[in-house]
């Protein structure tokens, strides 16, 4: 029980993975604040949460809208006494994003407001509700895609990669540490319905582990840059991809 008396933001909670994150936590004796436009979603995730052992709160919000954010931070620490631990799961996925030049202004205004802008106001407001509770841990929501992709995702999390770091450095004083997660290929039910077997050969046949990665392996990184086992880790973005991405 790591998260025990903790209280946890995650933001995109309505399903997937952000669901899986608030269920592992709370599995872990905390209280979560979902947030997500999706309030039906939330009502599904909320039962899990609880029936995994954890208090639960939902925020239907928009992370683009900061007064929104604002009230969902306020709300969450006058509600549940404070805030510990943000994961910065909400985001614009793929598809039409893998464009570049071919995408229009809009739609690139769009993913950058959603995939970085958004991940900064949570952070922001979140950050004094965590000071005075004497610290805590977020984590942001990356890609494999910002080591390697193309297109406006790709460039995206690339920026949210940056941005990690700077929030590591100016909330350090604060207790504070921000790190980020970026999966390669997770092999949820709605990820391989949309891939036929030449694509999902390919994705093997790049990694080092022959399997595919499972949203478990997220969650346990993620359970671990929350606790107090990674109290020397700040400003990092790790890979979850199977070994896609050597580094040296």
């Amino acid at each position: 029980m790591r998260f025990e008396g903790k209280v946890a933001i995650v933001t995109g909670a309505a399903a997937g993975i952000g669901r899986e994150y608030a269920r592992g936590l709370a599995a872990e004796g905390a209280a979560i604040v979902g947030a997500d436009m999706d309030t039906a979603g939330l009502k599904q995730t909320g039962a899990l949460v609880e029936a995994a052992g954890g208090g639960w709160r939902a925020a239907g919000v928009d992370i683009t809208d900061e007064a929104a954010v604002e009230r969902m931070a306020g709300d969450a620490a006058g509600a549940l006494g404070g805030i510990d631990l943000l994961i910065n799961n909400a985001g614009l996925h793929l598809g039409d994003y893998n464009e570049t030049t071919g995408l229009d202004v809009e739609s690139w205004r769009r993913i950058l407001d959603v995939n970085v802008v958004g991940q900064l106001l949570c952070a922001k407001h979140c950050r004094a509700s965590m000071r005075e509770r004497g610290g805590g841990a977020i984590v942001n929501q990356s890609s494999m895609a910002s080591f390697m992709g193309s297109g406006a995702y790709a460039v995206s999390k690339l920026a949210l990669n940056g941005l990690t770091v700077s929030l590591a450095r100016e909330f350090a004083d604060d207790g504070i540490r921000v790190n980020g997660i970026a999966p390669g290929l997770l092999a949820s039910d709605a990820a391989m319905a949309g891939l036929d077997e030449v694509t999902k050969q390919r994705v093997l046949g790049g990694q080092m582990i022959q399997r595919f990665g499972k949203i478990e392996d997220a969650v346990s990184l993620v359970l671990f840059l929350c606790s107090s086992e990674a109290s020397f880790i700040t400003g990092q973005t790790f890979l979850v991809d199977g070994g896609s991405v050597p580094r040296l």
